[in-house]
């Protein structure tokens, strides 16, 4: 196999060259470096001797292709040549290539190629793709080169066609996904949009493939090179006709234009009439500065970029809404990772000196632009998704704080514009309506606003905002009316239309309250996810029959210490009492290198899923762990609260936190303070041994309840936050379905009851799997509890199991669902009976 050598000033650049290759292809080529010098106060430079011990390192008799930055790197790497043997010299290559295009170029050729000189071809190539972006030919300026014709080098291109069916075409859930599943495999794949008779451009690039303007009924074809050509347009032709796992049909919601009324652009429905709220969004404005340590100045970008991706993680686990919406922000970590923004930024760093800031704001804004130009009204949208990705990284590089939106009574909030960001994040007892400048209904700030049931209206005329703040405003989401200081009559007659609809809400919320059970007659009990008061209410009116899982993290994040025992109580007593005498099961505190706590001194690891979290932690600090213990046991006289552990990996830490536990009843009961001593223990089966050793585990506990979302990523060995591997943690994976079969059967054979609390159990697919594996109880976000009510009860024990049976059979996740979603029994179930609960969820766009 060909070899490559890197050969750069800097130590560190060449290092993260090699990574970044070595990620392209699963360290399949042999690649070596030979970077700076052993002076520590000067160490950029380049050693002959280390060049050669670098090519001597991985020499091949199929030949070493060695790639150098400027000046000394390519005198030591000719000097290198002559310390090698004669016979081995004319087997070493100096290539004139770009660094980094070039060694991602050759090593992804050397994975397919022995030829030396078609790698070499590639790497000299590599700057194409790059070129035509920006309409520059490298050998011609004056003309331009398609990103992609015919074949690359001397492979064979295979190329399949295909229509896109989904209502927003490939919009940023679909991209993603058609992102993460191209860059899975050794192939280079390149997409074009036959419709609009565009360039192909690369398929790993989630901005280059979704400003292609894909639409519903638009033809694309995709073309693919390498080893894994084949499988890899297999497995996005699979994904393209399951059309992303989004439904067929189109939305309900109508979008109109400023034509078709004279106010705004209805954005989500609902009635609001309160006093006004201006807020105007601060965008960071950023000047250029040469910097001279150029090193420096990409890891500032690189810690920023990684407290970015943290912080919208952050959004994702503590605002609980539905997959589809959840997916914008999947889409925002992409954009962190695209490398049309990295790549450039870098460029400008390490060529331009450009400061980390300029950099970062001048290629994000280009990106932004590129989708604001545009024909398509839907795509013009996805511009504001990038500008803020882009500014949260900009609040990280210069120490701003990022604030939200707060106000002090219920108002109608006025904006020019809204992020996705600050939306998802609005405190729904005070944002009783929306009122913005820009937008559309298509907007993800409006998809948001659907789902978290505010009315909205954008579009509005920029009059508005001369308004005073106080000033009485009307808005109907529906058809977009606007009523400025509306008049009495006008004030009872949308009240009165608010009141039918909130009624006509309650009546199908009714239905939601009734216990799910199958057509046979088996309960399946239905429980919610949760994080705090006002989710305990959301839950309760959406019809959950207790509360399956309480992340007590939550009540850590955001402070400069921890939450005392009173605290604690306080929380989790509210939480009971508004449940009555519903069930209500405290998860402990699961935190880790995933959830970085100053405070706690938990520090960033490689691998943070691997590392000191969850009951590790826990049991590492006993005081910290028996605090929230004895808060737990205080809260829980007079109520049914129960406690789960989670991450449980051995029978000895089970045992351990147990033995806390007990220290922590012996410490009130001493002390005179009551608590229920019946309360039971649960453990979450989430890693790979404790499903291996569940017989064991049953014994010590009173329930199992299974995180699906851990357990898929460790089952798959796939980091689910990691967009190149996440599509591969798939909880429907037969894998997976299998491990929840055998919990439930060790538990049941212990005669302890089995739940599972993962998003699996929020997924309409997933329902006759659950309940023909013999799941007792659900726990997922309360949105998706009267859809999932719905499809039990509608269903047979039998037929569930039939169902599960030959779903365990298949080969992957995609052919679970496309089994499911084909059974001429499921499309029964999904039939217009609950088509209602849909509406009322308000999801009539997916993101």
């Amino acid at each position: 196999m060909v070899s490559i050598v890197i050969v750069s000033h800097s130590k560190k650049l060449a290092e993260g060259v090699r990574e970044l290759a070595r990620q392209m292809v699963q360290d399949k080529v042999p690649i070596a470096v030979a970077a700076g010098i052993d002076d520590p106060e000067n160490p950029l430079g380049t050693d002959a001797m280390q060049v050669y011990e670098a090519i001597a390192s991985v020499y091949s008799d199929d030949g070493v292709l060695v790639l150098m930055d400027l000046g000394s790197a390519l005198l030591s790497a000719e000097m290198a040549i002559e310390f090698l043997p004669e016979s081995q010299q004319d087997k070493i290559h100096l290539c004139e290539a770009p660094l980094v295009e070039g060694a991602i170029a050759a090593s992804v050729a050397a994975t397919s190629s022995n030829d030396i000189n078609r790698i070499i071809s590639e790497a000299r190539q590599a700057l194409t793709a790059k070129a035509a972006q920006l309409s520059i030919n490298p050998q011609n300026q004056h003309s331009t080169a398609p990103l992609f014709k015919g074949s690359w080098g001397d492979l064979p291109t295979r190329e399949i066609h295909l229509t896109i069916h989904n209502p927003q075409g490939l919009h940023a859930r679909p991209a993603a996904q058609f992102v993460t599943t191209a860059t899975q495999f050794h192939a280079q794949t390149r997409v074009r949009n036959i419709t609009r008779n565009t360039e192909f451009v690369r398929a790993d690039s989630i901005n280059q493939v979704a400003t292609l303007g894909v639409r519903q009924g638009h033809e694309i074809a995709i073309a693919s090179v390498g080893e894994d050509a084949d499988t890899a347009l297999a497995a996005l032709q699979i994904l393209v006709e399951n059309n992303f796992g989004e439904t067929h049909h189109t939305s309900s919601l109508h979008i109109h234009t400023l034509s078709d009324s004279p106010q705004a652009i209805p954005a989500s429905p609902g009635i609001a009439i309160a006093p006004i709220f201006q807020y105007h969004l601060h965008q960071i404005k950023v000047h250029e500065l040469c910097v001279a340590d150029v090193e420096a100045e990409w890891q500032r970008l690189e810690t920023a970029i990684a407290t970015a991706k943290q912080e919208i993680q952050n959004i994702k686990d503590r605002i609980h809404i539905h997959e589809n919406e959840a997916a914008i922000f999947d889409a925002h970590l992409l954009v962190l990772a695209d490398p049309a923004i990295i790549e450039p930024v870098q460029k400008r760093i390490f060529e331009q000196h450009q400061n980390a800031e300029f950099a970062w704001a001048t290629v994000t804004d280009e990106i932004a632009n590129s989708y604001r130009y545009l024909d398509d009204v839907y795509l013009q949208e996805r511009a504001k998704d990038i500008v803020d990705v882009g500014q949260r990284v900009l609040r990280s590089l210069l120490g701003v704080s990022t604030t939200n939106i707060e106000l002090t009574q219920p108002s109608i909030l006025v904006a020019r514009d809204l992020s996705p960001s600050d939306t998802v994040q609005l405190d729904r007892t005070k944002v009783l309506g929306i009122c913005t400048l820009q937008g559309s209904a298509t907007s993800h700030s409006a998809i948001l606003a659907r789902t978290l049931g505010i009315p909205a209206v954008v579009g509005v005329n920029s009059q508005i905002l001369n308004l005073e703040p106080g000033t009485l405003l009307a808005i109907d989401g529906e058809n977009g009316n606007i009523w400025i200081q509306p008049d009495s009559q006008t004030i009872a007659t949308l009240e009165a239309k608010r009141d039918a609809i909130i009624t006509a809400r309650q009546q199908a919320r009714a239905k939601a309250q009734a216990p799910a059970i199958a057509r046979d007659g088996k309960r399946i009990q239905v429980f919610a996810n949760i994080s705090s008061i006002a989710d305990a209410q959301i839950a309760i009116a959406q019809g959950a029959e207790g509360v399956g899982l309480l992340r007590t993290e939550l009540l850590y994040l955001d402070r400069t210490s921890s939450p005392t025992e009173a605290e604690q109580f306080e929380i989790y007593r509210a939480i009971a009492q508004i449940l009555a005498n519903r069930s209500l099961i405290i998860r402990t505190l699961d935190v880790g290198g995933d959830k970085p706590l100053s405070y706690l001194g938990l520090q960033a690891e490689t691998n943070p899923f691997l590392g000191w979290r969850g009951i590790r932690f826990c049991l590492d600090r006993p005081e910290l762990f028996k605090t929230q213990l004895r808060a737990i046991l205080r809260a829980s006289s007079g109520y049914q609260i129960k406690v789960m552990f989670p991450t449980i990996a051995t029978l000895a830490e089970l045992q351990a936190a147990k033995a806390i536990w007990a220290e922590a009843q012996t410490e009130l009961s001493q002390a005179g303070i009551s608590f229920d001593k019946n309360i039971e223990i649960g453990i979450m089966i989430e890693i790979p041994s404790a499903v291996a050793i569940a017989d064991k585990l049953a014994s010590e506990v009173n329930f199992f309840s299974i995180g699906t979302n851990d357990l898929s990523q460790y089952i798959m060995a796939a980091d689910r936050t990691n967009p190149k591997v996440a599509p591969l943690a798939d909880a429907f994976h037969p894998a997976v379905l299998q491990a929840v079969q055998k919990t439930v059967q060790a538990a049941h054979h212990a005669g302890i009851w089995v739940g599972l609390c993962g998003e699996l159990a929020a997924e309409p697919l997933a329902v006759p799997i659950l309940l023909g594996l013999g799941l007792d109880e659900l726990s997922l976000n309360p949105q998706s509890i009267p859809q999932i009510k719905q499809i039990i009860s509608q269903l047979t024990t039998q037929e569930a199991e039939a169902i599960a049976h030959s779903a365990m059979q298949l080969d992957s996740a995609t052919q679970v669902k496309s089994f499911i979603s084909d059974s001429p029994l499921f499309k029964g179930v999904r039939g217009s009976e609950f088509k209602g609960i849909r509406e009322d969820r308000n999801l009539t766009l997916t993101c």
